[in-house]
């Protein structure tokens, strides 16, 4: 009878781990989900955002025409192999360009195509600024559950590791400069 009550004691132990596990698991891959979704949020609105900035290069050559070439080397960035943190912050500058030539050129305040191309460029801002908030928000919380117990220890058993915040930055690291602009 000892034996029948050991056994029955081990696989209820047995099945509260499971069950631990699996809950464990489950939130794991939930955050991962949501991270997942977010790159993809970031991918379109970048995509967008460079169309657009193309669009603008176009423009600016035919409506301003100058051989200044404002948007030098836009059409090259597609050909690199850079992060999306890198192509953000490339683009960035590309949209700086775009406001200056609006406080430059007062002959381009009342066209219609250029205030639809600063409208969208705006727009595409605020949704790349949406899906980094997400992303940042959901890598936090996927990087709390990789250091807490217990589900550190089933991230480890499927080969989780901590993940960067969307600015590429590492707060493990002992570099302490790496705010710099």
């Amino acid at each position: 009878m000892e034996i029948l009550y050991a056994i029955l004691f081990i696989v209820i132990i047995l099945g509260a781990l499971a069950i631990l596990y699996i809950y464990q698991y489950n939130i794991l891959q939930h955050s991962k989900t949501k991270i997942d979704q977010a790159e993809c949020l970031i991918d379109e609105a970048l995509r967008n955002k460079y169309d657009i900035l193309l669009n603008a290069d176009t423009f600016s050559k035919k409506e301003l025409k100058e051989e200044k070439g404002f948007f030098r080397d836009i059409e090259k960035i597609k050909k690199e192999n850079i992060s999306n943190f890198d192509l953000d912050r490339k683009l960035k500058e590309y949209t700086n360009i775009l406001n200056q030539l609006k406080s430059d050129y007062s002959s381009l305040d009342d066209n219609k195509e250029f205030k639809r191309i600063l409208s969208d460029t705006k727009k595409e801002d605020e949704k790349l600024q949406a899906a980094k908030s997400y992303y940042n928000k959901y890598t936090s919380e996927l990087n709390d559950l990789i250091r807490k117990f217990p589900s550190n220890i089933v991230a480890r058993m499927h080969g989780l590791k901590i993940k960067p915040f969307f600015d590429g930055k590492n707060m493990q690291d002992e570099i302490f400069d790496d705010f710099k602009l």
